[in-house]
């Protein structure tokens, strides 16, 4: 595909990036709907499955996929993705209870991962490695422009018209891009068949499964040293050691372990891994920060956010455009972990008398870093490994960004939770020695007890309620409930963005590690040193 018309390949990438905003854009419009539905539907204390479901089999696929679609094209795989995911859609706006929403959410997840994997390796088809870096950022951008219209879309839907609607909207465009890809992606010839790596799969598929419910579960739904967390881990390792046996003997493994011998492929996944724990570690808890300590509404929360998007999207692209002119890379992760870091640490640094402006100047350089880093390590991947192994490759660093995320996601989870536990009690023990609280009437003090959550501070509705209902005497005892919350939240916090700051640290002086080969410019596997030592030649 790489000596198509340069026409015919803009035409193509359209096509593709189509594909791709149907799916971020149906994943982000969920969430900011997602409580009218639960409304609707009932089953509140299964709310999490929505997602997790998703992340589950959106992850096991898409790096199935990727062995898969370099045996047999990304053709069929992206068309079989779209379709999937298009049906899931559908079927989610029918469901009549939160086991069919879940159950729908899942067939959802095989197709984005299907459409995700193969994305990424068709613009490797389409492009050699040094004209790579342009696309790769635009296609990053795509994420950022759904994370910024899906969710105030999401909303917009549920305030004016049947939540169902949320799921059908985009049904057109998936259609749409079905018909693109189809017209245009060229098929491309099935080289000698090969086996497929079944027992592989499952032993994958075992390993990162129950790694992942672990990380989301741990501290949340289960403590980290219960039964079920620790079954959990013990499961994933006894798989892992199974799947590493399995893929020594296999003839053609789902995920080649040579790939490993690879410096350039082990660090940049490595790196990548880092940069996903950094990113939606830190990112997840921003709106707590603004919703909560600052106090702004949750409708205006999404455009103290949207900067940071943006930002995104423009380092993207601008970071891109500066890979395919200079053919560098390496200066542009650097810089781009560098500002992240930063952003980060200034992020840390806020309390609860931050401003928005304050705030949306520090995500803005986040925003930044992270658009100037996100699409390197894909690029450095596929740049160092041989082009039958383009599409795994490429898959494989998608999931271990992800896993990245969900580890973040759930450490700086308890450490949020472990911070304000600490604070509040400690701040609460100083207003008990002030304040008779035990004098309080039932109702009133567990009114009171009930504000200790830092869910309390997201409902400004809510709080106006309780202090209205309280004595007069008991008005000065709200405040300063209020602000010892506010506060705690706003102490939680900035550990979590510190750790983030310190783990992005970690990322951006690993990079220097990195080697930087030159950006080939072609797809053709030229007897190179810099990646033919790292990998046996291919039969």
């Amino acid at each position: 595909m790489e000596h198509l018309e340069p026409r015919k390949k803009i035409l193509i990438m359209l096509a593709i990036m189509s594909a791709m905003l149907f799916a971020a854009l149906n994943q982000t419009i969920v969430g900011t709907a997602l409580p009218t539905i639960i409304s609707d539907l009932g089953g509140i204390e299964y709310y999490s499955w929505v997602f997790t479901i998703f992340m589950l089999t959106s992850s096991v696929t898409a790096i199935l996929v990727g062995k898969l679609s370099d045996m047999y094209g990304r053709k069929p795989f992206i068309l079989i993705g779209i379709g999937v995911f298009t049906l899931g859609s559908f079927l989610n706006g029918l469901s009549g209870s939160i086991i069919e929403l879940i159950a729908y959410r899942g067939i959802q997840g095989f197709g984005a991962g299907m459409i995700m994997s193969t994305s990424f390796t068709a613009v490797g088809d389409l492009f050699a490695p040094r004209e790579r870096g342009r696309w790769q950022g635009l296609m990053s951008g795509i994420f950022g422009l759904a994370s910024v219209f899906g969710p105030t879309l999401g909303g917009w839907i549920v305030d004016n018209a049947e939540w169902h609607w949320v799921f059908w909207v985009f049904l057109p465009f998936g259609l749409l891009a079905f018909i693109m890809i189809w017209k245009l992606f060229p098929s491309q010839q099935v080289q000698e068949k090969k086996k497929v790596d079944y027992l592989g799969s499952l032993m994958l598929s075992l390993t990162i499964i129950p790694m992942l419910l672990a990380f989301t579960w741990g501290g949340n739904d289960f403590e980290w040293a219960s039964f079920q967390i620790i079954g959990l881990f013990v499961l994933t390792g006894a798989s892992l050691i199974f799947f590493i046996v399995t893929e020594k003997k296999a003839a053609n493994p789902v995920l080649p372990l040579h790939l490993f011998k690879n410096d350039i492929f082990t660090l940049s996944n490595i790196i990548g891994f880092i940069l996903g724990a950094g990113m939606f570690g830190a990112i997840m808890y921003m709106p707590f920060f603004i919703q909560g300590v600052i106090g702004t509404s949750a409708t205006k929360s999404g455009f103290v956010m949207m900067p940071m998007t943006l930002s995104m999207v423009f380092a993207s692209a601008i970071g891109g455009q500066l890979i395919t002119k200079t053919g560098k890379y390496k200066l542009i992760a650097l810089l781009g972990l560098f500002i992240m870091a930063s952003g980060l640490a200034s992020l840390s640094m806020m309390d609860s008398n931050t401003t928005n402006t304050t705030a949306v100047i520090n995500m803005i350089i986040v925003g930044t870093g992270l658009g100037l880093s996100f699409p390197v390590f894909t690029l450095t991947v596929q740049n160092a490994v041989q082009h039958q192994y383009l599409g795994v490759s490429t898959a494989a660093t998608q999931l271990f960004r992800q896993i990245g995320g969900t580890v973040g996601v759930a450490v700086m989870g308890t450490v949020m939770n472990n911070s304000m536990s600490s604070k509040m009690n400690e701040e609460m023990s100083k207003l008990k020695e002030n304040t008779d609280l035990e004098a309080l009437p039932p109702e009133t003090a567990a009114q009171l007890q009930a504000l200790q959550s830092p869910q309390s501070l997201m409902n400004g509705e809510k709080l106006q309620e309780i202090q209205a209902s309280l004595p007069p005497e008991m008005q000065a005892v709200f405040g300063k409930m209020m602000d010892i919350v506010r506060d705690s939240l706003s102490y939680s916090l900035t550990n979590v963005f510190l750790i983030g700051a310190i783990i992005m640290s970690a990322g951006f002086l690993l990079t220097f590690f990195l080697r930087e080969i030159p950006l080939r410019k072609t797809n053709k596997d030229e007897p190179k040193a810099e990646y033919k030592k790292a990998e046996p030649v291919s039969e």
